[in-house]
């Protein structure tokens, strides 16, 4: 039955990573991954037996990367190609960081037991996932090493803060 949860939290992120993405820049519909999300969140949220420690970890994940993005964006360091913002960021951006959360609550919590692989893993996934955001056309780099110096850092270190921090309270 664990394989089958980790199977289809994972797929439900990469459907919301996927509607909000591409709704954006093949389909000119931000609010698909909007939608797509709050469906992949409610029926996590409705599954799940902790609710509110998946509260406590989405709250804890999702407002860093939030307020991360923001800054970055502020300071000019990449923006996104969006057709509706809140703020600085695309609409959906809410909804994906809430969903990123799922996988700090069902998944990454095996790198309790490998720290260092999984605070060096976050620093290149991390970063990764957004610099392929560019060729698909959902984000404009500006400043590319500050880009990603400040990325491998924020990544790494919201790794090390969830497995020696936000793990520890769970």
């Amino acid at each position: 039955m664990q394989k089958l949860k980790v199977f289809l939290v994972l797929t439900g992120y990469q459907i919301t990573w996927l509607a909000c993405v591409f709704g954006e820049t093949k389909f000119t519909n931000p609010m698909l991954g909007l939608c797509v999300g709050i469906i992949f969140l409610l029926t996590y949220f409705y599954f799940n037996h902790n609710k509110q420690k998946f509260i406590k970890i989405s709250l804890l994940i999702s407002i860093p990367g939030y307020i991360f993005d923001t800054l970055l964006v502020y300071f000019q360091i990449y923006d996104f190609e969006t057709i509706v913002k809140v703020g600085t960021l695309p609409l959906w951006m809410i909804v994906l960081w809430l969903s990123f959360s799922t996988l700090f609550d069902e998944i990454l919590t095996l790198f309790k037991s490998y720290k260092i692989l999984g605070i060096i893993l976050s620093g290149v996934l991390g970063p990764l996932t957004y610099y392929l955001g560019e060729p698909i056309g959902v984000i404009k780099i500006y400043n590319f090493h500050v880009f990603v110096i400040s990325m491998i850092l924020f990544w790494m270190i919201l790794m090390f803060y969830y497995l020696n921090y936000v793990l520890k309270d769970n």
